[in-house]
């Protein structure tokens, strides 16, 4: 699990300003499940930020939306994760426990069309007592758990033996370094991560903005490489993937085991009430 993606390679499109999500909102992150060939997005239902409501899509690997469920009281949706049981049971990670829109634990639970969960209806876990903004990732490939969170309001990672996560023993991460990196500018808003074996990539960006982010200049999205051994950034890189989108607002972070490996970065698009999303990827360094 030494090798990384490359940054500088330009990235290429998979899914193009797709409408199929269940609300009109942006996407927030999403993760796949490549046994079941399965896309997994989450999205902040119609006035729920507040409340932390989010709306969890399952579509297929064509964008077409196969179900959805309610989570309420969940958070803000920036990361979450898929994980494969032994006895394959699909478990969906997200952030748990809201208030003032972020999730204070993680949780984990099975997905079920048209089903609504809530706060008090799922096993909640605070595996870093008092933090705020906790936000997980799972990575598939090296069986480990990351969470973001903030202690202080100061972001952090923290990475797990995804077995011993499971079990509830959180006493000897295998890692836990500070936030850093993510844009040059440190004011600009963090959009989402994803774990993958010894690296933590991170995704930083506005929307277009007439002013301070014109489309002419392509976006000021950034993507990011941490080595989760030493907490040190490696590599820093914009991105003008989608650069031709609307409004072009980076949202969410995921790698695709599938297809030689895949770092994945969403982008969405639209109007208010008529959002759309796409995908672009970067593929494996050889």
């Amino acid at each position: 699990m030494a090798d990384r993606f490359d940054l500088s390679t330009p990235s290429e499109r998979w899914l193009w300003k797709k409408d199929t999500l269940r609300e009109p909102t942006l996407l927030q992150s999403f993760a796949f499940d490549e046994v079941n060939k399965h896309l997994y997005v989450l999205q902040l239902r119609r006035g729920g930020a507040a409340a932390g409501d989010l709306c969890l899509n399952r579509l297929d690997f064509q964008g077409k939306r196969l179900g959805h469920m309610e989570l309420r009281g969940f958070g803000h949706g920036v990361a979450m994760g898929v994980q494969h049981g032994s006895d394959g049971t699909v478990w969906i990670w997200t952030e748990a426990d809201a208030k003032d829109g972020y999730g204070r634990g993680v949780t984990r639970f099975r997905f079920f069309d048209g089903a609504v969960r809530t706060r008090d209806d799922v096993k909640v876990r605070h595996p870093i007592p008092g933090s705020t903004g906790n936000q997980p990732s799972v990575c598939t490939a090296s069986r480990r758990i990351a969470v973001r969170h903030r202690v202080d309001g100061k972001p952090r990672y923290r990475i797990w033996d995804l077995a011993d996560f499971v079990a509830r023993d959180y006493s000897e991460p295998i890692a836990d370094f500070a936030q850093t990196g993510a844009h040059p500018d440190p004011d600009i808003p963090f959009q989402g991560y994803a774990l993958h074996g010894d690296h933590l990539y991170q995704l930083a960006g506005t929307a277009y903005d007439a002013k301070t982010n014109p489309p002419a200049r392509r976006g000021n999205t950034y993507l990011s490489c941490l080595d989760i051994r030493t907490g040190r950034l490696l590599d820093r890189q914009r991105t003008e993937a989608g650069h031709s989108l609307d409004h072009r607002e980076p949202e969410g972070l995921a790698v695709r085991q599938g297809a030689g490996g895949q770092l994945c970065l969403g982008l969405a698009s639209g109007a208010v009430g008529q959002r759309r999303f796409s995908i672009y990827y970067k593929p494996h360094k050889a």
